[in-house]
């Protein structure tokens, strides 16, 4: 097997099983690092066909996905988020081919006519993409991927750039997510938003101004 498809997950039973089940079709071994939920994330992700690492308390992303890789034994790693809409199995196909074909380092899929809301923002940030295949290895090696949280997108799409990986966006045709204000509520999901633009300004200004 070549690659192994790695979801960190934080409270996304509603979602996680129906990504685990496209990703088992697709023929590929699943990982999901379950962060610290409190809901039943890591059951509906077994029950899926998936390994289920379980971290005691929510690390975040970068946290998620380190912990993750520990095992991952294929050469490659596809990363998805929990919560997508409209997956199938010929988008992680699409997105593994150029990395497996060594005519890029790292790929990245951007949502297309999946929904508006979706579409607006993959178009406006497409390098904030959690879709992303890349060599295990290489994503092992990344500094600070177990410190990550809100900023993992930004962490990959800059040491990416660092290391002059040449990088391919791919579109995903019909895919997008759950936005975090049908989640959790629109009053709570748009504060959690905020934190998480918050943290990504952050972690900008940081890389950007020293």
């Amino acid at each position: 097997m070549e690659a192994t498809v790695l979801i960190p997950a934080f409270n996304e039973e509603a979602t996680i099983a129906r990504v685990v089940r496209v990703a088992r079709e697709a023929g590929f071994p699943v990982v999901v690092a379950d962060d610290g939920s409190k809901d039943g994330t890591a059951q509906r992700a077994e029950e899926a066909g998936a390994e289920v690492v379980r971290l005691p308390e929510n690390r975040g992303k970068g946290g998620a996905i380190a912990e993750g890789l520990k095992r991952v034994m294929t050469p490659h790693v596809v990363l998805l988020d929990a919560d997508l809409l409209g997956l199938k199995p010929e988008h992680l196909h699409a997105l593994l081919n150029p990395v497996r074909a060594k005519e890029a380092e790292m790929a990245v899929g951007v949502f297309q006519g999946g929904r508006l809301s979706t579409d607006l923002a993959m178009r406006l940030t497409p390098f904030l993409s959690g879709q992303r295949a890349l060599a295990t290895q290489a994503l092992r090696e990344v500094p600070g991927l177990e410190r990550a949280r809100y900023d993992l997108e930004l962490l990959l799409t800059r040491h990416a750039k660092a290391q002059g990986w040449r990088v391919r966006y791919l579109p995903l045709p019909g895919v997008s997510q759950v936005m975090k204000e049908e989640k959790r509520g629109l009053l709570p999901g748009f504060l959690h938003r905020m934190r998480m633009y918050r943290e990504i300004l952050r972690y900008y200004l940081r890389a950007h101004l020293g």
